[in-house]
């Protein structure tokens, strides 16, 4: 238990006024301006390590001032508070969901403990606060406890996941929406360009005609199925496990507490949260995080693809493909003059790599719980959280700065599939696929048409080879009905 010191301040170095706290280690001077308490005070010197604060992800501290909120509100209910109390735990609470207070959460990131130095930041911070709504000083714990108040019926261990998922919901929310505007954008650039031809390429050689339409709505239909793996997580993280307390026995709570603490936090977040079946399987199941990693995992793959595509198509614009330009947005060469790259897409490329990274490490995290706790929450949580706020900017990034400013270069396109050996393929039904790889071989080799040395070598009429090597045709695969008509 805190005490409150007494007599003169006692300071530090900085000659800062503190106060006296003790927990099970002894006592500890707490800077007097801190909300957070000795717990906090020991996690900041114990975890000097990567420079990042919790703090800075803010939607994880609102929905754990969420879960607290909803805590007390169940403890009042069940006579386990009193109404004063509970009345300025939450006060408090909503004074952090909005925003408050977050540079009182300093611990970083990769806490050990498995988020048991936020909880007790949390705790400490919203008794302090109470303390003060509640007329009384700073640390004077007797009156509204970190542990014995705040805390009550709870443990980290079904606190923080909660806290987490929450803010996973939240953040997915922004992600699906970007996914949705990327998505969108590929759409309208399709539809600009759904008559205007170009060569397929398979391996990174010539296959069969296409539309750019037909290539821009594949990586709109991409994005489209990332948007209902995102939403489709929502329901999962809304299992959540609050009154199982340490390992799922839900020692230390109210038999009562567990029903009413999810029915009250699905109440306040509008979620539809229900209670892990398994109290003792949810703390350790780290399923629900691996399957957000997953489904991060395949949209940066998607939007890797994407911006391959484009860095590719845009190669040139003399010695490459020079099918489509993207926007100039600086210049790409300190030495050559008028070199410009395809900055935006090689950006997005690296946030994939990262996301790349980050699923690797939630996977390792995931898989190193023992017995009955995973203690790396920390990681995965800060990973994922990181992730989707990547990916949520570099798709807002990738829409603005380079989808929506695309200049096709029809031209080229049409020339490359009509230039196309490939379109030979068409002829096979008609005259073989022996006679057609003849003609597909000349056509190579000498430059000229299939449409040409096929009028050459066979006795197919003009319109019939006009229907089967027209390349707008070939891409909307209506030549197989043609071969069948005829």
């Amino acid at each position: 238990m805190a005490r409150h010191a007494t007599g003169s301040k006692h300071t530090t170095h900085r000659t800062e006024a503190t106060r006296v706290e003790h927990d099970c280690i002894g006592e500890l001077q707490v800077p007097e301006r801190a909300y957070w308490g000795i717990h906090t005070e020991r996690a900041i010197r114990n975890f000097p390590v990567s420079g990042r604060a919790d703090a800075e992800h803010p939607q994880l501290i609102q929905a754990y001032a969420t879960v607290k909120k909803a805590c007390a509100s169940a403890n009042e209910e069940l006579g386990l508070l009193s109404g004063v109390k509970a009345g300025a735990i939450r006060q408090a609470c909503m004074e952090i969901e909005g925003g408050r207070f977050l540079d009182q959460f300093p611990i970083d990131v990769m806490q050990g403990g498995a988020g048991t130095s936020l909880n007790m930041n949390m705790n400490e911070v919203i008794a302090n606060r109470a303390l003060e709504l509640s007329g009384h000083h700073r640390g004077e714990y007797t009156y509204i406890h970190p542990n014995d108040d705040v805390n009550k019926s709870q443990s980290t261990n079904d606190t923080y996941p909660a806290a987490c998922k929450i803010a996973l919901i939240d953040m997915l929310g922004p992600l699906a929406q970007s996914a949705k505007k990327l998505s969108r954008s590929f759409h309208a650039l399709a539809d600009r360009h759904i008559n205007d031809v170009t060569i397929g390429r398979t391996q990174l050689q010539d296959a069969v005609p296409m539309t750019f339409g037909q290539e821009f709505h594949a990586f709109a239909s991409f994005l489209k199925s990332d948007v209902a793996a995102i939403e489709a997580l929502v329901p999962r993280l809304a299992v959540l496990n609050l009154g199982a307390t340490a390992i799922g026995t839900g020692i230390c709570a109210d038999l009562r507490f567990r029903e009413s603490a999810t029915r009250h936090l699905a109440q306040v977040t509008g979620l539809p949260i229900t209670a892990a079946p398994d109290p003792v399987a949810a703390v350790t199941d780290m399923s629900v995080y691996v399957s957000v990693s997953a489904a991060l995992k395949n949209l940066a793959v998607h939007l890797k693809k994407a911006a391959d595509d484009l860095r590719l198509l845009n190669s040139g614009p003399h010695a490459g493909l020079n099918e489509l330009t993207v926007p100039a947005r600086q210049a790409g060469s300190s030495i050559m003059p008028g070199k410009v790259n395809p900055v935006i897409p090689e950006c997005v490329d690296q946030c994939c790599f990262v996301i790349f990274g980050m699923d690797t490490t939630v996977n390792w995290a995931a898989g190193e719980g023992q017995l009955q706790l995973n203690a790396f929450d920390p990681v995965i949580i800060h990973s994922l959280l990181d992730g989707i706020s990547l990916l949520t900017r570099a798709m807002g990034m990738f829409r603005r700065r380079c989808v929506d400013d695309i200049t096709v270069n029809v031209t080229v396109g049409r020339r490359h599939a009509e230039s196309s050996p490939s379109i030979a393929a068409s002829l096979n039904a008609d005259i073989g696929y022996e006679h057609a790889v003849d003609i597909a071989k000349e056509a190579s080799e000498s430059g000229r048409t299939v449409r040409d040395i096929a009028a050459e070598r066979t006795d197919l009429p003009a319109d019939r080879l006009d229907a089967l090597l027209d390349p707008i045709t070939l891409s909307r695969g209506l030549g197989q009905t043609c071969r069948e008509q005829h």
